[in-house]
């Protein structure tokens, strides 16, 4: 019970160890309070009490007076993105200062600002913004594409269209699994431009071909067997959702496959991941949606989509995945 009451505090210790680069200072080794101080700045006596919370979190070890990573601690700073992901959960901790204004929706909240690629092309055109949600999006994307390509084969596809595929990196991973696949990546012109180095130091620039625009203004690109949305529904609503899903459904072949990919909510079981976490935070964008694997299958079939199914994944609080056929 006191864990639900603390969680809040727990994860702004969190914050805190990764903003002031504690946790990567001790992936050097042991530290001891006065170098943590010194290094980051901060008193000796208030370091103290944020690295014994570190401690009772299970993210570090005190022995005598110094301080040192356990295996989970040494974790988080080995996942890629994760600590661009918690610095930057400040912005939705402020929209959630007033829940009550919140959940009300009386709130403005600042989470919509940070990622307004979502309300169309136009508002992705500034580089900086551009900039900062392809590198978070990249950073992540290596977990989720682990996680999407032990559940999906796309080797038996000839050619994979990845829609909102950012700056390549599910694409390139997608291809290197399957040698004899060919991609095109479909993004924000102002998303894609670094995909092109992307590809060149993969060694994958022959095999993929680039095609700026945006899915709510223009025509998808034609020729692909199968077509992939990697974390991209759960970013708009269900008009949207359903328009891009007839553009798809459009530009598939007979018998032509639709990958969906992105963390999703519980079925008759809410999770923590699904519906505590994921379905507050794509409210707080304002746009989006965090929906079930049966909400996401029966917009493919209004689509025009048959056989949809969930696979299994290893980690559903990363990612799950719906596959789905064009008859």
């Amino acid at each position: 019970m006191f864990d639900l009451v603390a969680g809040f505090v727990h994860t702004q210790c969190l914050s805190a160890l990764v903003g002031l680069g504690v946790l990567d200072q001790l992936m050097a080794g042991p530290q001891s309070l006065r170098r943590l101080s010194m290094t980051a700045n901060v008193p000796s006596d208030r370091m103290m009490v944020l690295l014994n919370a570190g401690v009772a979190l299970g993210l570090l070890i005190r022995k005598e007076e110094q301080y040192s990573l356990t295996r989970r601690g040494a974790a988080l700073t080995g996942v890629p993105g994760l600590s661009d992901m918690i610095s930057h959960h400040s912005v939705l901790y402020r929209d959630l200062a007033d829940p009550i204004a919140f959940f009300r929706g009386q709130t403005k909240t600042e989470l919509a600002r940070f990622w307004p690629y979502v309300f169309g092309a136009a508002a992705a055109k500034d580089p900086e913004t551009a900039d900062r949600y392809s590198r978070l999006m990249a950073e992540t994307q290596t977990l989720v594409a682990d996680e999407t390509l032990q559940s999906v084969n796309f080797s038996r596809h000839s050619h994979l269209l990845d829609v909102g595929g950012g700056t390549g990196a599910f694409l390139s991973a997608a291809l290197r699994a399957s040698p004899g696949l060919q991609g095109t990546l479909f993004d924000l012109p102002g998303v894609v431009p670094p995909a092109h180095q992307v590809f060149e130091n993969e060694g994958l620039a022959d095999r993929v071909t680039i095609h700026p625009g945006s899915f709510r203004d223009d025509p998808l690109p034609v020729g692909a067997d199968v077509i992939s949305l990697v974390r991209v529904l759960y970013d708009h609503a269900d008009e949207t959702v359903s328009a891009l899903l007839a553009k798809i459904h459009g530009a598939l072949p007979s018998e032509g496959t639709i990958v969906v990919s992105e963390p999703m909510a519980g079925a008759k079981q809410p999770t923590r991941a699904g519906d505590a976490y994921f379905a507050i935070y794509t409210m707080a964008m304002e746009t989006g949606r965090t929906r079930s694997p049966r909400q996401i299958i029966l917009l493919l079939e209004h689509a025009g989509f048959r056989s949809a199914k969930l696979l299994s994944t290893n980690r559903p609080f990363i990612t799950s995945v719906v596959l789905a056929r064009k008859p």
